[in-house]
């Protein structure tokens, strides 16, 4: 699995080289290696090449596959069903995708009876697409209101999924709108430590944009050819 660890050091370099665009440097960015569909000795294979953060899509993989990889931060990155946020609590460190008042409140209902403190960000649907889960940009901020005041929440920062497009150039408004709103849901006293955003064909510019959690998995785990492709 040596295309592992070449495909995890050309990512460092073009996120150093996108993070030097708005005076950052690699260190400020966070790699979440997501792991839908790859196997734990893949996992742990990013894991020996300096991968300290892993994202799962799905609760009942994540309870599958985790007690066979290294002890790393796990993120909840997929949508989260509130019957499955008892369970999520006990698998995950940080939560992506909490997209209402409702699975807030279901969550601190699970971490007070845990004694543990949750960290969540909050999912936003920048560009509209029905398809996608998130609130509405301008509905972000009562939200993060909401969820602040429950027990053993801290929303640690945004979180979106951008359209898939062939030049990422043509979702780089929707990062700028993301990195706007977070600096708007700061100024009104909710300290935002995460902008999560970005994906395998597109995180450079979410980097450049102003992110500091990219969520990549295709660009970790899938060989290349000697050409790229």
């Amino acid at each position: 699995m040596d295309f592992i660890a070449r495909n995890i050091e050309q990512i460092r370099r073009n996120i150093a080289e996108a993070a030097a665009v708005s005076g950052r440097s690699y260190q400020d960015v966070t790699l979440v290696a997501v792991t839908k569909s790859v196997e734990a000795a893949a996992i742990n294979q990013a894991i020996a090449q300096g991968v300290t953060d892993i994202g799962e899509n799905r609760v009942q993989e994540a309870r599958r596959k985790f007690p066979q990889v290294e002890p790393v931060r796990r993120h909840m990155i997929g949508h989260l069903q509130t019957n499955k946020a008892d369970l999520a609590l006990d698998l995950f460190e940080l939560i992506h995708s909490v997209d209402s008042l409702r699975l807030g409140r279901v969550l601190s209902r699970s971490a007070v009876k845990k004694d543990k403190v949750v960290e969540v960000l909050v999912q936003v649907n920048i560009s509209g697409e029905k398809t996608k889960y998130g609130v509405k940009p301008e509905e972000a901020l009562a939200l993060v209101s909401s969820l602040s005041d429950l027990d053993h929440i801290k929303v640690a920062g945004l979180m979106t999924i951008c359209p898939y497009v062939d030049d990422p150039e043509q979702v780089r408004p929707f990062f700028r709108q993301m990195r706007l709103l977070k600096e708007k849901i700061e100024s009104q006293g909710f300290p935002m430590e995460y902008l999560s955003m970005g994906m395998s064909g597109d995180y450079a510019v979410a980097v450049e944009e102003g992110s500091n959690m990219v969520r990549i998995g295709t660009a970790v785990f899938q060989k290349r050819c000697e050409n790229g492709a």
